[in-house]
């Protein structure tokens, strides 16, 4: 039962990664779980992510990057898909 739900899981987290990227590979879906867990914290519990990053500034400084690489990634991806539509 308990590998039944992981695979589902696991298959809905590779649709959500393919879905706001492009495309789907595994450094991509930790990437996007990484920023969907932090996202998430920072709106349910906003004063301990302000503690974790004055605590670990250099950590908060790889969020940052990868945040800005997931919205990269997202805007390319919703070009492509622009761009396909006008053809």
């Amino acid at each position: 039962m308990e590998n039944e739900f992981e695979a589902k899981f696991d298959a809905l987290l590779k649709k959500y990664t393919e879905l706001l990227l492009g495309d789907w590979s595994e450094e991509k879906q930790a990437k996007v779980e990484k920023w969907v867990m932090y996202t998430y914290i920072s709106k349910s519990m906003p004063a301990l992510v302000k503690h974790w990053n004055d605590t670990y500034p250099q950590a908060k400084d790889e969020v940052v990057n990868l945040i800005k690489e997931i919205k990269t990634l997202n805007d390319q991806h919703r070009e492509a898909m622009a761009n396909k539509n006008k053809q």
